[in-house]
């Protein structure tokens, strides 16, 4: 089998809205993670991520080389100031896409789950700027709700936050038993199979270094995906039998036994 990205995580190349919303900012979709630690590494621009944890309501400064991360349900929203680029790092590779994320929609949308599906699904069959249009009004809707979510927390307290959470919960509880299987087809595979690593070194066994292997990507084609944050960029795994195809480097050659320049 190809062998995971590091970790069982997920990576994509995310390019942030730059569109602007009613509160004068530009920027993303606000939303939380029920089962998936986010990272961002930041490659270009300038902005903020704003967030909302137990911990209160917080704003953090992004540029070049900021890196920073927040575990299952921290809601956030990133303001673009300027081309703010990102690599962005999920837990848990695949779940985050069974859609593992939840939106800050307004409350009597959450309460419904169609309600929530309808708003929260883009066309797939749409044109580019179909698909655009739906990906702003979603994401203008999830600012009303996260609008509508601070001021409950500022006169409620975390109570309000911990009501989100609850519905939250509630929309995604369906598909628990889907993430539970794909989870332990991958990430918990993954882990085991580094259990099994370590009791064979332990064992003065280094039979499954034999078995290394270099995983080669390709640009997903198209243009880039309509994200909740931004446009996506994400990579497939090329077969192994492409090594080097089309990409600039050196096809791969049978050990010679002889080191490089002797």
């Amino acid at each position: 089998m190809t062998p995971l990205f590091p970790g069982g995580t997920s990576i994509s190349d995310l390019a942030v809205y730059d569109w602007e919303c009613a509160d004068g900012g530009h920027g993303g979709t606000p939303h939380l993670h029920t089962v998936s630690t986010e990272a961002y590494v930041v490659t270009a621009g300038r902005g903020e991520v704003h967030t909302l944890s137990a911990a209160g309501f917080a704003r953090d400064r992004l540029e070049a080389g900021t890196v920073l991360w927040f575990s299952p349900g921290t809601i956030h929203r990133l303001i673009n100031e300027e081309e703010l680029r990102l690599i962005v790092i999920m837990q848990n590779a695949g779940l985050p896409e069974a859609g593992d994320a939840v939106l800050t929609f307004p409350a009597d949308v959450l309460r419904d789950r169609d309600a929530y599906l309808a708003a929260a699904t883009l066309p797939a069959d749409g044109s580019e700027a179909e698909r655009a249009a739906a990906a702003r009004t979603r994401r203008d809707l999830a600012i009303t709700g996260f609008q509508q979510l601070l001021k409950e927390v500022d006169d409620h307290g975390g109570q309000a936050l911990a009501d989100f959470h609850r519905l939250a919960a509630a929309l995604v509880r369906p598909r628990a038993a889907s993430w539970a299987k794909l989870w332990s087809g991958t990430v918990e595979a993954e882990t085991e199979r580094t259990r099994r690593q370590l009791a064979a070194i332990a064992d003065g066994d280094p039979a499954h270094l034999g078995q290394a292997a270099v995983v080669r990507t390709t640009p997903r084609p198209g243009p880039r995906a309509f994200g909740m944050c931004g446009r996506l960029q994400t990579w497939t795994p090329r077969p192994p039998s492409e090594p080097g195809a089309d990409s600039g480097v050196n096809q791969e050659r049978p050990w010679s036994g002889r080191a490089a320049g002797a």
